[in-house]
């Protein structure tokens, strides 16, 4: 059973007439067409038994039909009210619409509202859930992507620490390690993280002019992503000599990543292994220090369901593509974050990403 044919399954065991699904990444899940509309609508509409289509900007509907979508493409011109060429596609199909379900994360209070006016009887009922269900197992050939981009992101990390020299700044790092994933011919997930010295210690800190120095550690935060699946590691490097301080900080966050990767396996909760890890950093006594949840999905998107955090009770299944990435962040110290990408497998877990966890020290 296919992606379309799941949807239309759901909407018919839940008395569902269509779904308009939004997310540009879900477009992409559903249809295989990727595209960043920025303010124009993109969406493809799925019904019970006719037969689905996808909107989206005029210009963009070769690009649509390359991507392999196999049926209806409208377009919309910038002149035009695309909402009124959703609803005649939806006439020209002679369904009846009374209860139609939207994705409500992500459809904006405008974009509902102009909805409502064009299907005026409808009731709206949410996807969300239904799309995160389809989107958490990977299947083989989305898995095999998703390793191809761990390895992506195991050699940008190989680039950066090779680019690790006294004097140089964060940003000449983040450049060097850009430009070798480009001359690859791939793009990065997220906005590069390079932190060093006492900057390492803010968890979503921003590269600048901050030059390395003797004693600093490092902080590598970046993805890569291939054929629209993203990859997500981080590493934490030292360059010349390192404090005890330094060390006990490492080891911690590295025995808090293994230990929460020794316990994947199918049917274990999000809570459960944050609270592994977070016991580690706990019991060393830097439990202050680690101020985030342990992980997030991965996928199409570089954050996705699920939250691995503290208070979520989701049961991992098999498939499921998450991180791992505990963290310390001391600023008198240092800040250190270990993160891995993981695949629940039948019976436990594979580590898509490979890069040592030995503390690197760059002499």
């Amino acid at each position: 059973m296919n992606k379309l044919q799941r949807i239309q399954q759901h909407l018919q065991q839940h008395n569902i007439d269509a779904v308009f699904i939004t997310t540009p990444d879900n477009v992409f899940y559903v249809s295989g067409f990727l595209s960043n509309p920025h303010e124009r609508l993109l969406g493809v509409m799925v019904f019970q038994h006719a037969e689905p289509f996808l909107i989206c900007p005029k210009m963009e509907m070769p690009d649509a039909v390359a991507a392999g979508w196999k049926h209806e493409v409208v377009g919309h011109e910038d002149t035009q009210n695309a909402w009124d060429i959703v609803k005649d596609a939806c006439i020209r199909r002679g369904v009846s619409l009374q209860t139609i379900a939207i994705e409500k994360d992500h459809m904006t209070v405008a974009r509902h509202e102009a909805m409502q006016a064009q299907f005026d009887t409808a009731t709206f009922t949410a996807f969300d859930a239904q799309i995160n269900d389809m989107r958490v197992c990977k299947d083989a050939e989305e898995l095999h992507k998703m390793r191809e981009a761990a390895k992506l992101a195991d050699f940008a990390i190989e680039v950066g620490v090779a680019n690790i020299q006294e004097g140089r700044t964060e940003m000449d790092i983040l450049n060097a390690i850009e430009s070798a994933v480009k001359a690859k011919g791939y793009a990065m997930s997220f906005e590069t993280m390079v932190l060093a010295g006492e900057k390492s210690a803010s968890p979503h800190g921003t590269p600048g002019d901050r030059k390395i120095q003797r004693g600093d550690m490092i902080l590598f935060d970046l993805g890569i992503i291939y054929e629209g699946y993203c990859s997500d590691i981080t590493r934490t490097v030292a360059f010349g000599e390192v404090s005890e301080a330094q060390k006990d900080i490492y080891n911690t966050v590295r025995r808090a990543n293994e230990q929460a990767i020794a316990a994947v396996r199918p049917g274990v909760t999000a809570m459960a292994l944050d609270k592994i890890a977070r016991d580690v950093i706990t019991e060393a006594g830097y439990g202050d220090y680690f101020t985030h949840r342990l992980g997030h999905g991965l996928g199409i998107s570089v954050h996705e369901f699920p939250s691995i955090n503290g208070a979520n009770p989701y049961e991992l299944q098999v498939g499921t593509v998450f991180t791992i990435e505990p963290g310390v962040y001391k600023a008198d110290v240092t800040g250190v974050r270990i993160e891995d990408d993981v695949v629940v497998t039948e019976d436990g877990v594979e580590v898509l990403t490979s890069y040592t966890k030995e503390l690197v020290i760059v002499e």
